[in-house]
């Protein structure tokens, strides 16, 4: 029988839209495949310097009804103070086991944010943890969890223009993601807003993400897509897999 929160992809970032503006068309793409897909943020966003934790939580929400995630959940460490140790790597493992993910997406290894890289190595480190039985944690029932460690681990491109091991075709998602991106109206673009004027604030920015992806979008024969890194070499099961529908 199925574990009852099992998904398919768990996207796991430091920050309420991390994964929005990293990896949302995929999420939607995945999501649209009738697979059950999830996000975890690490943090409450509350460092940020535009709007307040208590408004992150209701624009989180307002994207994940866009992106149709099946659940959304936030740890609440300490934004930009988290650490990669036992206790944090603990409350991961105990997520990781709840929904038992196939493959899990996170924070680019290196970024302009240190979150970002730090986060990284700490979702790595608890999804292998998250296999081995003699860590015992516990469900809301204080029954033990089932071990579980997902197949693959993937980063999100951010901030840095980092090289892609692979892209994934979103030109049918890319209108969606925005709206996932604008669902956060006191973090992006707004002209209506009397607050500090921020680096990820500016029309450019929402602007250079919609770019970005169309770049490289352009590398695969497709409008837009999106980057991702792999710490495993990707295996294909023959050579027809790398053989794309022509182009109509």
């Amino acid at each position: 029988m199925e574990h009852q929160h099992k998904v398919h992809i768990l996207a796991i970032a430091a920050h309420p839209d991390d994964v929005e503006l990293g990896c949302a068309g995929t999420l939607i793409k995945h999501a649209q495949k009738g697979q059950k897909v999830a996000v975890l943020d690490m943090t409450e966003g509350e460092l940020g310097s535009r709007g307040t934790v208590a408004l992150r939580y209701e624009e989180a929400a307002k994207a994940a009804q866009i992106m149709a995630l099946s659940a959304r959940e936030n740890a609440k460490f300490r934004d930009g103070f988290f650490v990669n140790d036992e206790n944090h790597q603990k409350q991961l493992i105990y997520y990781i086991r709840k929904y038992q993910p196939d493959i899990v997406i996170t924070n680019a290894p290196q970024d302009r944010h240190p979150d970002h890289g730090r986060a990284c190595k700490l979702v790595h480190d608890a999804c292998f943890l998250a296999g081995l039985r003699h860590i015992v944690s516990l469900e809301e029932n204080a029954i033990p969890q089932n071990a579980w460690r997902p197949k693959r681990v993937f980063s999100m491109i951010q901030d840095m223009a980092l090289e892609p091991d692979f892209y994934v075709d979103i030109s049918d998602q890319m209108e969606l993601k925005l709206e996932a991106i604008k669902a956060y109206g006191s973090q992006f673009y707004n002209p209506q807003s009397n607050e500090p004027l921020t680096y990820i604030s500016t029309q450019n920015f929402t602007e250079e993400i919609k770019y970005r992806d169309a770049l490289n979008g352009k590398k695969i024969g497709r409008k837009y897509a999106e980057g991702f890194i792999s710490v495993h070499k990707i295996g294909i099961d023959s050579l027809d897999s790398l053989v794309y529908p022509s182009l109509s």
